[in-house]
């Protein structure tokens, strides 16, 4: 299983997405506030379909009050466009946390600037950014594949 993070979202179909690809994947969606949208918005439920109910899915007030939560040995991904470093270089490990910014922002430069040893990216031509639901996506199923690949060869 791996954590999908999504910081500040904004648009509800595409957290409602995730959801059903956490749900999908066995993974667990952790939503850092402030929601730019309820969780019982119509939106959301619609882009989950009727999956949303059983989503592993939780809220918290901040993203220090997530990491303070997991163990010291918790390992987080940071993705975002202000990186060389491709997803696919990264080792991915069961129960992984993968961090999304907001679809108008991004992860903070703090936030960056902090974590910049586990910053990846989705390289991209010709556009400056992917659809976070469709950028989650790809990261998320290759972190499972390396875990269905290592499982299999061993």
């Amino acid at each position: 299983m791996f954590n999908v993070v999504l910081l500040e979202p904004e648009i509800p179909p595409n957290t409602g997405s995730i959801g059903r690809l956490c749900l999908a994947t066995g993974s667990r969606l952790h939503l850092i506030k402030p929601l730019g949208f309820s969780i019982d918005e119509k939106a959301l439920r619609r882009a989950g379909l009727d999956y949303w109910a059983d989503v592993d899915v939780t809220v918290w007030e901040n993203f220090r009050e997530l990491a303070d939560a997991c163990s010291p040995a918790s390992r987080f991904h940071y993705l975002t466009t202000k990186t060389e470093r491709p997803y696919w270089s990264a080792s991915f490990m069961e129960g992984d946390f993968l961090v999304f910014g907001s679809e108008s922002r991004g992860l903070p430069e703090s936030l960056l600037a902090e974590h910049s040893g586990e910053c990846l990216t989705i390289p991209m031509q010709d556009t400056r950014s992917l659809n976070l639901a469709t950028a989650a996506g790809i990261v998320l199923y290759e972190a499972v594949r390396q875990i269905e690949t290592g499982s299999k060869s061993q």
